[in-house]
């Protein structure tokens, strides 16, 4: 089972991918590192949510934060 950082890049490479962009591409239009495309689409990446923004807004992607109170997620 992927955990949500594989499933988030999954998404972005699969929609670079469908826009015909390659990695160097979109980290030029982004203004960010192709490594760090790399390491976000394989998972791996631990990006700030500037960093993030910067790389979904030219894919034409949005991201929704959901926030949850501490006594939601230790519920017993």
């Amino acid at each position: 089972m992927r955990n949500d950082a594989e499933e988030l890049g999954s998404i972005i490479r699969k929609r670079r991918e469908l826009l015909g962009l390659l990695q160097p591409d979109l980290a030029d239009v982004a203004g960010i590192s192709t490594r760090t495309i790399q390491l976000v689409e394989q998972g791996k990446g631990n990006p700030s949510l500037e960093t993030l923004y910067k790389l979904i807004h030219p894919l034409g992607l949005t991201f929704k934060v959901e926030l949850k109170s501490a006594s939601e997620n230790n519920k017993s």
